[in-house]
């Protein structure tokens, strides 16, 4: 397992881009640490190691992917994430609680929580749909990126139409939370759900426009045709 992770840091290390990294920050209010590579070649990389993992027992993978996020370093949380779905077969519900402590402890940026809950925390959702209420308690947290992820883990079935109530919920809970990221995250929820739904996400945003975040507002209609959006930003801002 040691020399997964010493192989890993090595070629990364290797194919460091520092002008790359440098000019990535400027996606990012908050500080962060990255080799400077693109993404499709972190995969590359992480796909690479898929045989070895696939002979190891799913504690194993874990452990190896905490180490990886555990780093903060962008380029393994991406490699961690790259893998996890691929084990989403093996996925407990019980294993919720254990990502919840990974994004407790180490996520501190948008594209770490996102890569993440996408795929991994999605997929475990879709198997143990009962475990959605978790997100509810998550998007009561005092944790920022926990507020996130309590939307942007359904992003994926979203897109399918799936879990449209508990999309509801979840930006109900979400709903005047003063933080950007948090906005944009159910805002996000909403426009893939409006997908298979628009109609209802429409009413849902008619209903609530003259106190929705404007940042928010703007994400859950950027899929509905102009004359939709129109008449939803026809309100009195705060």
């Amino acid at each position: 397992m040691d020399t997964i992770l010493e192989e890993i840091r090595s070629t990364l290390k290797e194919r460091a881009d520092p002008a790359l990294a440098e000019s990535g920050k400027r996606f990012f209010k908050e500080e962060v640490t990255t080799y400077g590579m693109k993404t499709a070649e972190v995969a590359k990389i992480a796909r690479s190691y898929l045989p070895a993992l696939k002979r190891m027992e799913k504690e194993e993978v874990f452990s190896l992917c905490e180490e990886l996020f555990a780093s903060g370093y962008l380029e393994e949380s991406f490699i961690a994430s790259e893998w996890l779905p691929r084990f989403s077969d093996r996925f407990e519900a019980d294993d919720l609680n254990i990502f919840e402590g990974w994004i407790l402890r180490y996520v501190t940026n948008w594209a770490t929580c996102d890569t993440f809950c996408n795929h991994t925390i999605g997929d475990l959702l879709v198997n143990y749909p009962e475990s959605i209420v978790k997100l509810y308690s998550w998007a009561e947290s005092e944790n920022r990126w926990l507020r996130r992820a309590a939307a942007v883990s359904l992003i994926v079935p979203a897109k399918k139409g799936e879990f449209l109530e508990e999309a509801f919920r979840i930006a109900d809970i979400l709903f005047e939370d003063t933080e950007d990221l948090v906005q944009k995250g159910y805002g996000w929820l909403l426009k893939e759900e409006s997908r298979k739904h628009r109609d209802e996400v429409f009413a849902y945003v008619q209903r609530k426009k003259r106190m929705m975040p404007r940042t928010a507002l703007r994400y859950a209609i950027e899929l509905m045709p102009q004359e939709m959006r129109r008449e939803a930003m026809k309100k009195d801002w705060r």
